[in-house]
């Protein structure tokens, strides 16, 4: 366990319980630098030397599990994950305060985000200490997301969201108890074929 800065006890979350429809394939196995979109997501988060670091699996979970194989986090099974984003927040959140009951901060990331680094994810922590904002949120394009961390003042709203409703909902409805981090890439996710060429062909990208 890991002590971060006004006793901060951070976790993890890396949500990855989504069947990529409009990918037609998984898009948490893609290759991407030597690993699959997912093992690049874990290998980032571990590499925080935050814990717990907790994968919420869904669809798909035993080809998932696979990729995991070795590595020093934990599995969460969402199994109401086609009900929507929510159930993967509240299933990766209950995980985590499982494995660490001083839990009072989680990160919530996901696995098309490519560019994401363990600077990023620490950062996150670091100005939640400094500002003592209840949220801290990646900001690019105009627009506040993932990687997005939540303290445990929000955990009971996180709890009672529904549907398809993830962190952007949370992140909208506390404005003032937010603190954003520049993430200029963080524009850059994959949902179809079309951005994952893009993607693994940089000159194709627009620029921010």
């Amino acid at each position: 366990m890991v002590k971060n800065p006004n006793d901060i006890y951070c976790a993890i979350v890396i949500l990855a319980a989504g069947s990529s429809s409009r990918l037609g394939e998984p898009k948490q196995l893609l290759p991407f630098n030597g690993k699959s979109l997912l093992g690049q997501a874990a290998f980032t988060a571990l590499s925080t030397g935050l814990k717990p670091v907790v994968v919420v699996l869904g669809e798909n979970n035993e080809a998932m599990k696979k990729e995991l194989e070795g590595m020093d986090l934990a599995i969460a099974e969402n199994k109401n994950w086609q009900q929507g984003m929510s159930t993967s927040l509240q299933c990766g959140l209950d995980k985590a305060r499982q494995l660490l009951p001083e839990l009072n901060a989680v990160i919530f990331m996901v696995c098309d985000q490519p560019f994401v680094t363990a600077a990023l994810l620490q950062e996150l922590v670091n100005t939640q200490a400094e500002t003592g904002k209840w949220i801290v949120a990646s900001s690019y394009q105009d627009t506040l997301g993932t990687p997005a961390l939540f303290t445990q003042r929000v955990f009971s709203a996180l709890s009672e969201l529904t549907g398809d409703a993830g962190a952007r909902k949370l992140i909208k409805q506390y404005g003032n108890d937010v603190a954003a981090v520049d993430f200029p890439k963080g524009y850059i996710d994959i949902d179809t074929k079309e951005e994952y060429e893009s993607f693994i062909h940089p000159t194709q990208w627009k620029k921010n």
